[in-house]
């Protein structure tokens, strides 16, 4: 049977919805500011595989429940299952288990940007880390007036290795990359339509989404296979360097990412105070 909107198994983080050939993806959480759990990374790649083979959905919204997008990477519900991998002993068979898990992620943002049709991501509020990741794999990006975002992992001693660090130098060149990514600053709505990390920003949330749709039905109403193939043929100028890109940044973190910073990152986050890192 062919994967379509309608038949997807019950979701847990996702909500999708169809109006005519725009689908809409929502993100639902279920933990606070729609962080990204379990349920998420597994849910993400069938729900836009799924969008892919569907013939009825030419063009795809993706956008976040509630005030915000995402805070990105729901820590609590993932650093258990990763905890024997990132302490400072650990050898190369973990070490090989958390390379394979980073892959499995990254896969899940890959599907964003692999599926043929167009996705045009709505952003409001904050997004964060994962969430950063996710739309830059969006073909298009569109704010409301209280957008902010942070490509933050350098916040808790982690290199970004979901794709922000490959995707985002064609969109918004090399030195903007480099300074969101090496302090980990928060930037409002307007200076990332500056920058071009947004093409448009508007008044709030109701607006933006209004705008997607908007957007969204004006590319559904051309050719659809030439749609598809402006994508594909746009997508070939870096593909090869973002999968590079991701298998070289995978690796270096299964080798790397175990530190006295990260563990004392962690502990910060789940205290609630400033981190003191000590370069061990």
């Amino acid at each position: 049977m062919t994967a379509t909107a309608e038949n997807l198994p019950d979701l847990v983080s996702l909500k999708v919805e169809r109006t005519g050939h725009v689908a809409e993806v929502t993100l639902l959480g279920p933990a606070k500011g729609n962080a990204m759990g379990p349920d998420f990374w597994r849910e993400l790649p069938l729900v836009f595989g799924a969008l892919d083979e569907d013939p009825e959905v030419r063009v795809i919204v993706l956008t976040g429940s509630g005030k915000h997008f995402s805070y990105g990477l729901d820590l609590p519900a993932m650093m258990p299952g990763w905890a024997e991998y990132l302490t400072g002993e650990a050898l190369a068979a973990p070490r090989t288990k958390f390379l394979n898990e980073v892959r499995k992620l990254q896969e899940s943002v890959n599907s964003v940007a692999a599926t043929r049709k167009p996705v045009i991501a709505a952003v409001s509020g904050w997004c964060i880390g994962g969430g950063v990741d996710v739309v830059s794999a969006a073909d298009i990006r569109l704010a409301s007036a209280d957008a902010k975002f942070s490509v933050r992992e350098v916040k808790v001693a982690i290199v970004a290795d979901l794709g922000s660090l490959q995707r985002l130098a064609s969109v918004i060149g090399e030195g903007h990359l480099r300074e969101l990514a090496l302090t980990g600053k928060d930037i409002d709505a307007a200076r990332a339509e500056k920058i071009g990390l947004v093409n448009d920003v508007y008044p709030d949330q109701e607006a933006v989404l209004a705008a997607a749709r908007s957007l969204a039905e004006e590319i559904a109403a051309n050719p659809p296979l030439v749609v598809q193939g402006v994508k594909d043929v746009l997508s070939i100028n870096t593909e090869r360097q973002i999968a590079d890109g991701l298998r070289y940044v995978s690796s270096w973190n299964a080798a790397f990412l175990p530190s006295k910073d990260l563990a004392e990152a962690v502990q910060a986050f789940l205290e609630r105070r400033q981190p003191e890192f000590k370069g061990e």
